[in-house]
């Protein structure tokens, strides 16, 4: 049944596999792999509880918790379960046409069906702000094949050719923001300059959300989606996301930012990424395998 398509869609999706294995690995010293890769997963648990209760229809995106689909394909790991998971995704948005989404991740790549779905209903009225410490323009050409790396790439068309048919839309690079950006690898970060995307670090922003207000009425865009990696947060004030960034915006920061957003334009996405709740994940270890569980 298609729902009221003015309510918020609450769209959670636990997707984990677009993390590239040796980076979590790397990243989650003294977790097991299989518990940290999944860690998305439990994080989106996390978050579905924590949230206040939804005012309109939530709904899953069908994630797969085994090995299947995980290979290296085309420049792209998990390519053959990303795949799966953006066709699922885009079959329960399109189920509901909602004007408004709030996606609970799973990592980055979680925004790219929702802000590629409101991207084709509002016609080119829809700026982007990817509140994130990394720019995730990769491609499958880049070194790293985690396609939560490349989800800005996706949305603005330059990303796998079978992914790129399925999206709704795309957006143009002028209406894409870089926010929070600090920390990157240098064979993807030219993009950012090549494709005219504008970007803006911690200390633009650390005083006065004022130039990114004026950066949005540029757009002429009157609808925002907004994407919310929680590695943005300093490190040394709180470790949220998978990797610890320092020097990254405090979690006041941010919620000056996305309020003062919000309070100068409609948001219609919001999405809260890449959280890895380690103590939480600790707590599954230290209960595994005691009676009655």
């Amino acid at each position: 049944m298609t729902l009221d398509s003015n309510a918020t869609l609450r769209l959670v999706w636990p997707q984990w596999q677009g993390a590239g294995h040796d980076v979590v690995a790397s990243l989650t010293p003294g977790i097991p792999l299989d518990q940290a890769r999944r860690g998305y997963a439990t994080g989106a648990a996390v978050l579905e509880c924590v949230l206040p209760a939804a005012d309109g229809p939530t709904d899953y995106v069908p994630v797969s918790m085994n090995e299947s689909g995980l290979a290296l394909v085309d420049g792209i790991e998990a390519r053959e379960a990303v795949i799966t998971q953006l066709r699922d995704a885009l079959e329960v948005i399109g189920k509901h046409s909602p004007a408004k989404i709030l996606t609970i991740g799973g990592e980055c790549s979680v925004s790219v069906a929702p802000f590629s779905a409101l991207a084709s209903r509002y016609e080119g009225d829809l700026a982007i702000i990817w509140i994130d410490s990394h720019p995730d323009v990769g491609t499958p050409d880049s070194s790293y094949p985690g396609y939560h790396a490349m989800a800005v790439s996706t949305l603005l068309g330059k990303g796998d050719s079978e992914i790129q048919s399925m999206l709704p839309a795309t957006v143009s690079a002028e209406h894409v923001a870089l926010v929070g950006l600090h920390s990157w690898t240098d064979d993807d970060f030219p993009h950012v300059e090549e494709w005219g995307i504008s970007a803006f670090s911690p200390d633009d922003l650390r005083s006065s959300t004022s130039s990114l207000l004026q950066w949005i009425a540029d757009t002429g865009c009157s609808r925002v989606a907004i994407h919310l990696d929680v590695d943005v947060v300093d490190s040394d004030e709180a470790v949220f996301g998978l990797g610890m960034e320092p020097g990254g915006l405090t979690t006041e920061q941010v919620r000056r930012i996305v309020g003062d957003i919000s309070a100068a334009t409609e948001v219609v996405a919001l999405t809260v990424a890449e959280y890895i709740p380690r103590q939480v994940l600790a707590m599954q270890r230290f209960v595994d395998g005691f009676p009655l569980l």
